[in-house]
């Protein structure tokens, strides 16, 4: 984590602070005046509700060595203060000097699904050659990164930076401060289509991810919203995805139970992934291009994917009651990964069952995207279990496909899943983390 002086802190944002607190040695940042580690920076913002301002003298008690005070905010106390003009930004510009000072490589990841799978599995692949760091949780926007960039050791070789927006230029934002070395969009969903509009405004909201690279772009090259801003990009690219005319085409892709193995562009060099999803491949793929670009031989990038630790409830394998093998995907969802859970438990064997609850977030469309999804089991070999406002409209489309079922309650859910476990059941959880779908998981085992 960061370790400076006060002074040297100051100069780091562009703050003040008087000589008497110069020499204050000061480890770590931290924006919760409840939870202090001793001499870190404390950042108090002004927001809509509550003004940080008003802890500060609580966080100096309570170990902080110093903390930032905005200029416009009267009555500060005579504690150690680095004044600045704006806490935000000061925090943002503190990040990025910290940034130049380590100078990692820096590898930026986006997209509507999937960021954090491919941060864990790029970190996985790397992390046998270098020392790296990841973003923590989903601390991806414009406080979150500059915390996570805080956090590195001065010797880290390789920050890996998810990044996360709701609007226009959010990304652009933190592009700009992070100047990635690397910088791949997983793909485009449907996730935020209420700001943005359309998926071709999330497109362009992605692809802002660009504007402070300086070195390989990576993109889903199956998405044709993709393709011409894609084409504006003057920089290395490389697109990655199942159709042949991509630059590293997906290749004889085969889902077993426990792995998932194929082949990334023109090479024959087998990867095998430990975690089910066949969407997950192009994730994987972005990690094996990330690697290569590192210099790994193909064989270290094989060997480190099979060590994956995977943040928690994607595609999560649990073992349920009488044999059964519970699937927690309910991290969170879009119609784009709903229809990939979908493929993911039609390639399985067994007696299968997938509970599906709404997608938020969605706007006026949600209605037509929840039936798009029930039509997308058409031909599909599963039963669907159906709960939520929303989700009533995957069923009412999918019930024409496959047995369906709707229940108004998780509780009515639970009893239905019960009765029907046994060792060749297999129940995949999918929906928007709001629905805590996972309460049904945790009632089951």
């Amino acid at each position: 984590m960061i370790k400076r002086t006060a002074q040297q802190i100051a100069a780091m944002c562009g703050g003040t602070i008087d000589e008497r607190y110069a020499d204050i040695k000061v480890e770590g940042v931290s924006i919760d005046s409840r939870f202090i580690d001793d001499a870190v920076l404390f950042v108090p913002f002004k927001g809509g509700n509550t003004d940080g301002h008003r802890y500060v003298a609580q966080a100096i008690e309570s170990g902080a060595a110093v903390s930032f005070w905005q200029n416009d905010v009267a009555d500060a106390p005579e504690v150690p203060l680095i004044k600045v003009d704006d806490c935000l930004i000061a925090l943002q510009k503190l990040s990025q000097s910290y940034l130049k000072e380590v100078r990692p490589t820096v590898i930026g990841i986006t997209g509507s699904n999937g960021k954090t799978t491919t941060k864990d599995m790029v970190a996985s692949v790397l992390s046998s050659k270098f020392k790296v760091k990841k973003t923590i949780g989903n601390y991806n926007n414009e406080i979150g990164l500059p915390l996570t960039i805080c956090q590195l050791d001065d010797d880290t070789e390789v920050s890996i930076l998810e990044m996360g927006m709701s609007g226009f230029r959010e990304i652009a934002l933190l592009s700009q401060l992070a100047e990635p070395d690397i910088a791949a969009i997983t793909n485009i969903g449907e996730s935020h289509m209420r700001d943005l509009g359309s998926r071709a405004g999330i497109a362009k909201a992605k692809f802002e991810i660009t504007e402070g690279l300086t070195g390989l772009f990576i993109y889903d090259g199956d998405e044709e919203l993709l393709q011409p801003l894609a084409e504006t990009f003057q920089g290395e690219k490389q697109s990655i995805g199942f159709k042949a005319d991509n630059d590293l085409p997906l290749r004889d892709i085969q889902q077993r139970d426990e792995v998932i193995s194929f082949k990334v562009g023109s090479s024959e060099s087998i990867f095998e992934l430990p975690m089910l999803g066949l969407h997950n491949v192009r994730n994987a793929a972005i990690a094996v291009t990330i690697g290569r670009y590192m210099k790994l031989s193909d064989a270290e990038i094989n060997r480190n994917l099979a060590h994956l630790e995977m943040t928690g409830m994607r595609m999560e394998k649990l073992a349920g009651p009488a044999g059964s093998t519970l699937i927690n995907d309910a991290y969170n969802a879009s119609p784009t990964s709903m229809k990939a859970a979908i493929d993911t438990m039609d390639a399985m064997d067994g007696s299968k069952y997938i509970v599906l609850s709404d997608v938020l977030e969605l706007g006026p469309a949600s209605e037509h995207y929840h039936r798009e999804v029930g039509r997308y089991f058409a031909g599909k070999d599963m039963t669907l279990v159906a709960t939520g406002e929303e989700a009533r409209y995957i069923y009412e489309e999918a019930e024409k496909y496959v047995p369906a079922h709707y229940f108004r309650t998780k509780e009515e859910v639970t009893e239905f899943l019960r009765s029907r476990l046994n060792a060749e059941t297999r129940v995949l959880f999918k929906a928007s983390r709001g629905m805590k779908l996972e309460t049904i998981i945790e009632a089951l085992a």
